[in-house]
């Protein structure tokens, strides 16, 4: 692939308060896409050298296992990616939110191999960098949000909002695997 475009950090009114906790991990150099690119190897490096008995371990009950988080960031970047897509389409249509934890029960990843698990998120990965890349440029101020149940819009995210969740969601994850399943701080 050639050069990856820049994508300017999103300043806060364009996404929810809630999302300072995934922005604030990315760097504001507008790599984001490099970064997703990069950091895709640099975690499955990271997690096929854990010991196999690690990735279904729960630090707590009723806490995903490092196989479910893996699947539960391969879902939540279909999903934002969705929405990015239809965002930079203009399609303005509310979309509902989705249920992690019952995504997280039904996806069976801890009945699935890791390399399984690998090859789907690189093909998600790969889709997801081909989608913001070759958005217009038009397309990353354009915006979306969600439908609450009273049926008001709540979580209005620009395209490029969406683009810096996916890398900032990725790297919270990974802290979390490090600091409460693997003591790593």
């Amino acid at each position: 692939m050639a050069v990856l475009r820049t994508i300017q950090k999103p300043e806060k009114d364009e996404y929810p308060a809630y999302s300072n906790i995934y922005m604030d991990l990315v760097k504001d150099d507008g790599l984001v896409l490099q970064h997703l690119k990069d950091f895709f190897f640099v975690i499955k490096e990271f997690i096929c050298g854990l010991p196999k008995d690690k990735l279904n371990y729960r630090y707590a009950e009723g806490k995903w296992t490092i196989k479910e988080i893996l699947v539960h960031i391969i879902d939540d970047e279909r999903i934002f990616s969705y929405r990015a897509l239809r965002y930079a389409r203009n399609d303005n249509t509310p979309l509902h939110g989705f249920e992690e934890n019952d995504y997280a029960k039904y996806s069976c990843a801890n009945e699935r191999s890791l390399e399984s698990i690998f090859e789907e998120y690189k093909a998600v990965r790969e889709s997801t960098i081909l989608l913001f890349q070759n958005l217009p440029d038009d397309a990353f101020m354009r915006s979306g949000g969600g439908i609450d149940d009273d049926g008001s819009i709540v979580n209005v995210r620009t395209v490029r909002a969406l683009a810096y969740h996916l890398a900032g969601h990725e790297l919270r994850h990974i802290k979390i695997i490090k600091e409460r399943y693997l003591n790593i701080f």
